[in-house]
Protein backbone atom coordinates (compact mmCIF):
# COMPACT_ATOMS: atom_id res chain seq x y z
CA UNK A 1 0.00 0.00 0.00
CA UNK A 2 1.49 3.37 -1.08
CA UNK A 3 0.53 5.97 1.46
CA UNK A 4 -0.19 9.33 -0.05
CA UNK A 5 -2.48 11.02 2.79
CA UNK A 6 0.13 12.78 4.32
CA UNK A 7 3.66 13.10 5.12
CA UNK A 8 3.00 12.49 9.02
CA UNK A 9 2.58 9.06 8.40
CA UNK A 10 6.37 8.56 8.04
CA UNK A 11 7.81 5.92 10.51
CA UNK A 12 11.37 6.24 12.10
CA UNK A 13 14.42 5.25 10.14
CA UNK A 14 16.69 2.80 12.08
CA UNK A 15 19.42 5.18 12.06
CA UNK A 16 16.38 7.28 13.95
CA UNK A 17 15.56 4.57 16.48
CA UNK A 18 18.84 4.17 17.36
CA UNK A 19 19.40 7.75 17.79
CA UNK A 20 16.41 7.31 20.13
CA UNK A 21 17.53 4.46 21.97
CA UNK A 22 20.95 6.40 22.75
CA UNK A 23 19.95 9.79 24.03
CA UNK A 24 20.99 11.15 26.90
CA UNK A 25 17.86 11.93 29.33
CA UNK A 26 16.69 13.84 32.19
CA UNK A 27 13.41 15.41 33.56
CA UNK A 28 12.65 18.25 31.25
CA UNK A 29 10.03 20.48 33.13
CA UNK A 30 13.04 20.89 35.76
CA UNK A 31 15.37 21.85 32.69
CA UNK A 32 17.47 18.34 33.00
CA UNK A 33 17.29 16.85 29.48
CA UNK A 34 20.96 17.21 27.83
CA UNK A 35 18.92 15.98 24.52
CA UNK A 36 16.06 18.28 24.66
CA UNK A 37 17.69 21.19 25.59
CA UNK A 38 20.13 20.52 22.52
CA UNK A 39 17.13 20.46 20.21
CA UNK A 40 15.41 23.81 21.30
CA UNK A 41 19.21 25.15 21.05
CA UNK A 42 19.36 24.25 17.70
CA UNK A 43 16.03 25.17 16.86
CA UNK A 44 16.88 28.59 17.95
CA UNK A 45 19.79 28.93 16.20
CA UNK A 46 18.37 27.56 12.75
CA UNK A 47 16.00 30.07 12.96
CA UNK A 48 17.85 33.01 14.57
CA UNK A 49 15.71 33.53 17.56
CA UNK A 50 16.73 33.68 21.37
CA UNK A 51 15.33 30.35 22.27
CA UNK A 52 13.14 27.28 21.35
CA UNK A 53 10.89 25.34 23.56
CA UNK A 54 9.85 21.20 22.77
CA UNK A 55 6.18 20.82 22.17
CA UNK A 56 4.04 17.38 21.84
CA UNK A 57 2.39 18.88 18.70
CA UNK A 58 2.06 21.25 16.17
CA UNK A 59 -1.60 22.21 17.49
CA UNK A 60 -0.09 22.68 20.89
CA UNK A 61 2.73 24.98 19.20
CA UNK A 62 -0.05 27.09 17.35
CA UNK A 63 -2.44 27.39 20.62
CA UNK A 64 0.53 28.37 23.11
CA UNK A 65 1.45 31.26 20.78
CA UNK A 66 -2.30 32.27 20.39
CA UNK A 67 -2.50 32.43 24.02
CA UNK A 68 0.69 34.16 24.60
CA UNK A 69 -0.19 37.05 22.12
CA UNK A 70 -4.15 37.55 22.80
CA UNK A 71 -6.59 37.81 25.95
CA UNK A 72 -9.73 36.30 26.18
CA UNK A 73 -12.25 38.49 23.66
CA UNK A 74 -9.49 39.28 21.17
CA UNK A 75 -9.32 38.77 17.23
CA UNK A 76 -7.01 36.73 15.66
CA UNK A 77 -6.29 37.18 11.74
CA UNK A 78 -6.14 33.96 9.87
CA UNK A 79 -6.61 32.89 6.06
CA UNK A 80 -9.74 31.44 6.15
CA UNK A 81 -8.16 27.93 5.36
CA UNK A 82 -5.65 27.52 7.50
CA UNK A 83 -4.80 25.12 9.96
CA UNK A 84 -5.78 26.80 13.11
CA UNK A 85 -9.75 27.30 11.45
CA UNK A 86 -9.80 24.00 10.00
CA UNK A 87 -7.53 21.59 12.03
CA UNK A 88 -7.27 22.33 15.81
CA UNK A 89 -11.00 21.32 16.61
CA UNK A 90 -11.39 25.34 18.01
CA UNK A 91 -8.94 25.14 20.31
CA UNK A 92 -8.48 29.07 19.67
CA UNK A 93 -11.95 29.99 21.19
CA UNK A 94 -11.68 27.32 23.85
CA UNK A 95 -8.30 27.62 25.33
CA UNK A 96 -7.64 31.20 24.91
CA UNK A 97 -11.14 32.65 24.78
CA UNK A 98 -10.64 34.72 21.09
CA UNK A 99 -12.48 34.92 17.81
CA UNK A 100 -10.39 34.28 14.66
CA UNK A 101 -11.03 36.92 11.57
CA UNK A 102 -10.62 33.94 8.44
CA UNK A 103 -9.66 35.82 5.62
CA UNK A 104 -9.99 34.31 2.37
CA UNK A 105 -6.59 33.78 0.69
CA UNK A 106 -5.07 33.18 -3.03
CA UNK A 107 -4.00 29.56 -2.55
CA UNK A 108 -3.80 29.88 1.20
CA UNK A 109 -1.64 33.82 0.78
CA UNK A 110 -3.31 36.31 1.76
CA UNK A 111 -3.05 39.87 0.33
CA UNK A 112 -2.26 42.64 2.38
CA UNK A 113 -4.78 44.71 1.34
CA UNK A 114 -7.27 42.18 2.32
CA UNK A 115 -5.41 42.32 5.67
CA UNK A 116 -5.35 45.78 6.38
CA UNK A 117 -9.15 46.12 5.76
CA UNK A 118 -10.23 43.92 8.23
CA UNK A 119 -7.87 45.21 11.56
CA UNK A 120 -10.41 46.65 13.82
CA UNK A 121 -10.43 50.74 14.60
CA UNK A 122 -10.02 51.23 18.51
CA UNK A 123 -13.45 51.10 19.66
CA UNK A 124 -16.01 50.26 22.51
CA UNK A 125 -17.78 47.74 20.64
CA UNK A 126 -14.72 46.06 19.05
CA UNK A 127 -12.87 43.35 19.89
CA UNK A 128 -9.20 44.39 19.73
CA UNK A 129 -6.96 42.90 16.40
CA UNK A 130 -4.00 42.15 18.50
CA UNK A 131 -2.20 38.77 16.08
CA UNK A 132 -1.71 37.95 12.40
CA UNK A 133 -1.07 34.15 11.98
CA UNK A 134 0.50 33.51 8.51
CA UNK A 135 1.04 29.43 7.90
CA UNK A 136 4.48 28.27 5.68
CA UNK A 137 3.86 26.32 3.03
CA UNK A 138 -0.10 26.50 3.84
CA UNK A 139 -1.77 22.72 4.32
CA UNK A 140 -5.36 23.34 2.31
CA UNK A 141 -3.49 26.08 -0.60
CA UNK A 142 -1.49 22.68 -2.22
CA UNK A 143 1.91 22.99 -0.07
CA UNK A 144 2.04 26.73 -1.35
CA UNK A 145 5.31 28.87 -0.21
CA UNK A 146 4.69 32.33 1.03
CA UNK A 147 6.59 34.66 -0.73
CA UNK A 148 8.80 36.59 1.55
CA UNK A 149 7.83 39.91 0.11
CA UNK A 150 4.38 39.49 0.65
CA UNK A 151 5.46 38.41 4.42
CA UNK A 152 7.70 41.26 4.78
CA UNK A 153 4.68 43.84 3.54
CA UNK A 154 2.07 41.70 5.90
CA UNK A 155 4.32 42.29 8.78
CA UNK A 156 4.71 45.86 8.05
CA UNK A 157 1.19 46.62 8.17
CA UNK A 158 0.78 44.01 11.44
CA UNK A 159 3.64 46.34 13.07
CA UNK A 160 2.02 49.64 12.41
CA UNK A 161 -0.88 48.68 14.11
CA UNK A 162 0.16 46.85 16.71
CA UNK A 163 -0.34 43.27 15.97
CA UNK A 164 2.04 40.45 17.13
CA UNK A 165 3.34 37.96 14.52
CA UNK A 166 2.98 34.20 14.54
CA UNK A 167 4.13 31.44 11.98
CA UNK A 168 2.57 28.32 11.85
CA UNK A 169 5.71 26.80 10.07
CA UNK A 170 5.09 23.30 10.36
CA UNK A 171 6.36 22.72 6.93
CA UNK A 172 8.39 25.75 7.31
CA UNK A 173 11.46 23.91 5.80
CA UNK A 174 9.66 22.37 2.30
CA UNK A 175 9.49 26.55 2.17
CA UNK A 176 13.15 26.63 2.52
CA UNK A 177 14.12 23.44 0.05
CA UNK A 178 11.61 24.56 -3.01
CA UNK A 179 13.21 28.82 -2.74
CA UNK A 180 16.76 28.17 -1.38
CA UNK A 181 15.79 30.95 1.17
CA UNK A 182 16.86 30.67 4.68
CA UNK A 183 14.42 29.59 8.01
CA UNK A 184 16.09 32.29 9.65
CA UNK A 185 15.10 35.00 6.91
CA UNK A 186 11.85 33.57 6.75
CA UNK A 187 11.08 33.62 10.70
CA UNK A 188 12.69 36.80 11.24
CA UNK A 189 9.72 39.37 10.82
CA UNK A 190 7.69 36.79 13.31
CA UNK A 191 7.43 37.17 17.21
CA UNK A 192 6.85 33.53 17.85
CA UNK A 193 7.83 30.51 14.94
CA UNK A 194 6.31 27.20 15.61
CA UNK A 195 7.75 24.12 12.87
CA UNK A 196 6.83 20.30 13.05
CA UNK A 197 9.39 17.78 12.88
CA UNK A 198 6.94 14.97 12.76
CA UNK A 199 5.71 15.64 9.35
CA UNK A 200 8.19 15.94 6.32
CA UNK A 201 10.94 15.82 8.32
CA UNK A 202 10.19 12.17 9.75
CA UNK A 203 10.51 12.70 13.19
CA UNK A 204 7.48 9.93 15.20
CA UNK A 205 6.74 13.52 17.03
CA UNK A 206 6.63 16.91 18.56
CA UNK A 207 7.50 20.67 17.31
CA UNK A 208 9.38 23.64 18.15
CA UNK A 209 8.17 26.95 19.17
CA UNK A 210 11.66 29.58 18.71
CA UNK A 211 10.80 32.96 19.89
CA UNK A 212 12.61 35.52 22.07
CA UNK A 213 13.76 35.14 26.18
CA UNK A 214 11.45 36.94 27.70
CA UNK A 215 8.58 35.38 25.48
CA UNK A 216 9.60 31.53 26.30
CA UNK A 217 9.67 32.55 29.85
CA UNK A 218 5.58 32.35 29.42
CA UNK A 219 5.31 30.24 26.44
CA UNK A 220 7.39 27.50 29.01
CA UNK A 221 5.10 28.32 31.51
CA UNK A 222 1.93 28.25 29.31
CA UNK A 223 3.37 24.77 27.65
CA UNK A 224 2.56 23.30 31.68
CA UNK A 225 -0.74 24.95 31.70
CA UNK A 226 -1.50 23.69 28.57
CA UNK A 227 -0.18 19.93 29.67
CA UNK A 228 2.50 20.18 27.59
CA UNK A 229 5.33 19.13 30.09
CA UNK A 230 7.48 16.03 29.70
CA UNK A 231 9.77 14.34 31.37
CA UNK A 232 12.98 12.20 30.18
CA UNK A 233 11.76 13.02 26.16
CA UNK A 234 15.38 12.84 24.99
CA UNK A 235 13.98 9.85 23.62
CA UNK A 236 12.17 12.05 21.08
CA UNK A 237 14.23 15.11 21.05
CA UNK A 238 17.02 12.85 19.65
CA UNK A 239 14.77 11.61 16.87
CA UNK A 240 13.80 15.81 16.02
CA UNK A 241 17.79 16.29 16.09
CA UNK A 242 18.31 13.25 13.33
CA UNK A 243 15.72 14.40 11.81
CA UNK A 244 17.10 18.09 11.44
CA UNK A 245 20.82 16.54 10.98
CA UNK A 246 19.94 14.50 8.20
CA UNK A 247 16.30 15.06 6.56
CA UNK A 248 15.99 18.75 5.68
CA UNK A 249 18.41 18.11 2.86
CA UNK A 250 16.75 15.64 1.26
CA UNK A 251 13.45 17.48 1.24
CA UNK A 252 13.57 18.89 -2.52
CA UNK A 253 13.47 14.84 -3.24
CA UNK A 254 9.49 14.98 -1.97
CA UNK A 255 9.10 18.16 -4.15
CA UNK A 256 10.17 16.43 -7.48
CA UNK A 257 8.22 13.09 -6.87
CA UNK A 258 5.36 15.56 -6.12
CA UNK A 259 6.05 17.36 -9.28
CA UNK A 260 5.99 13.96 -11.04
CA UNK A 261 2.76 12.63 -10.06
CA UNK A 262 0.84 15.74 -10.80
CA UNK A 263 1.91 15.38 -14.18
CA UNK A 264 0.79 11.76 -14.30
CA UNK A 265 -2.64 12.59 -12.88
CA UNK A 266 -3.19 15.62 -15.42
CA UNK A 267 -2.87 12.90 -18.02
CA UNK A 268 -5.59 10.34 -16.76
CA UNK A 269 -9.27 11.23 -18.37
CA UNK A 270 -11.41 13.03 -15.99
CA UNK A 271 -8.85 14.32 -13.26
CA UNK A 272 -8.02 18.12 -13.07
CA UNK A 273 -4.79 18.49 -11.95
CA UNK A 274 -1.85 21.55 -12.67
CA UNK A 275 1.54 20.81 -12.25
CA UNK A 276 2.52 24.15 -12.26
CA UNK A 277 0.84 25.14 -8.97
CA UNK A 278 3.04 22.30 -7.57
CA UNK A 279 5.65 24.26 -5.27
CA UNK A 280 6.70 21.55 -2.67
CA UNK A 281 5.26 18.00 -1.46
CA UNK A 282 1.44 18.31 -1.51
CA UNK A 283 -0.76 17.67 -5.53
CA UNK A 284 -4.27 18.83 -4.92
CA UNK A 285 -6.41 17.49 -7.74
CA UNK A 286 -10.27 17.03 -9.15
CA UNK A 287 -11.98 14.24 -10.40
CA UNK A 288 -14.67 14.43 -12.97
CA UNK A 289 -18.48 13.53 -11.55
CA UNK A 290 -19.23 10.62 -14.34
CA UNK A 291 -16.11 9.11 -12.57
CA UNK A 292 -18.18 8.52 -8.71
CA UNK A 293 -18.61 9.88 -5.11
CA UNK A 294 -15.44 10.92 -3.15
CA UNK A 295 -16.16 8.29 -1.34
CA UNK A 296 -16.38 6.07 -4.04
CA UNK A 297 -13.12 7.07 -5.60
CA UNK A 298 -11.20 6.92 -1.96
CA UNK A 299 -12.37 3.20 -1.86
CA UNK A 300 -11.38 2.70 -5.69
CA UNK A 301 -7.87 4.33 -4.99
CA UNK A 302 -7.53 1.99 -1.69
CA UNK A 303 -8.36 -1.32 -3.64
CA UNK A 304 -5.85 -0.04 -6.24
CA UNK A 305 -3.33 0.22 -3.46
CA UNK A 306 -2.78 3.66 -2.64
CA UNK A 307 -4.11 6.19 0.06
CA UNK A 308 -5.07 9.58 -0.17
CA UNK A 309 -7.54 11.79 1.76
CA UNK A 310 -10.51 14.16 0.36
CA UNK A 311 -10.32 17.58 0.77
CA UNK A 312 -13.91 18.65 -0.53
CA UNK A 313 -16.19 16.89 -3.24
CA UNK A 314 -14.44 14.52 -5.53
CA UNK A 315 -11.36 16.98 -4.55
CA UNK A 316 -8.20 15.35 -3.16
CA UNK A 317 -4.66 16.06 -1.95
CA UNK A 318 -1.38 13.49 -2.33
CA UNK A 319 1.11 14.02 -0.31
CA UNK A 320 4.81 13.01 -1.13
CA UNK A 321 7.30 12.21 1.66
CA UNK A 322 10.35 10.38 2.80
CA UNK A 323 8.44 7.03 2.72
CA UNK A 324 7.60 7.10 -0.42
CA UNK A 325 10.30 6.43 -3.32
CA UNK A 326 10.24 7.51 -7.44
CA UNK A 327 9.24 3.91 -7.95
CA UNK A 328 6.23 4.15 -5.93
CA UNK A 329 5.38 7.46 -7.46
CA UNK A 330 5.21 6.00 -10.86
CA UNK A 331 3.56 2.84 -9.67
CA UNK A 332 1.05 5.02 -7.47
CA UNK A 333 0.16 6.93 -10.82
CA UNK A 334 -0.91 3.49 -12.54
CA UNK A 335 -3.06 2.98 -9.63
CA UNK A 336 -4.80 6.08 -9.89
CA UNK A 337 -5.10 5.31 -13.57
CA UNK A 338 -6.93 2.36 -12.33
CA UNK A 339 -9.00 3.46 -10.03
CA UNK A 340 -10.31 6.28 -11.68
CA UNK A 341 -11.46 4.98 -14.69
CA UNK A 342 -14.95 4.19 -16.41
CA UNK A 343 -14.98 0.88 -16.19
CA UNK A 344 -13.60 0.16 -12.82
CA UNK A 345 -16.28 2.76 -11.54
CA UNK A 346 -19.09 1.13 -13.81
Amino acid sequence: MIDLRSDTVTKPSPAMREAMAQADVGDDVYGEDPTVNRLECMAAELLGKDAGLFVPSGVMGNQLCIRLHARPGDEVIVESLSHIIRYEGGSASSLSGVQLMCVPGNRGILAVEDVKAVIRKPDLHNPSTTLLCLEQTHNCGGGTVYPLSTIHELAEIARSNGLALHLDGARLFNAVAATGIAASDYARPFDTVSFCLSKALGAPVGSLIVSDGKHMTTLRRLRKLFGGGMRQVGILAAAGIYALEHHVGRLSEDHQHAKRLAQVLSNIPGVQCEPDEVETNMVLFRVAEKLGTTDELLAHCREAGVLLNAVGNRAFRAVTHLDVSAADIDEAGRMFAQAFSLANVR
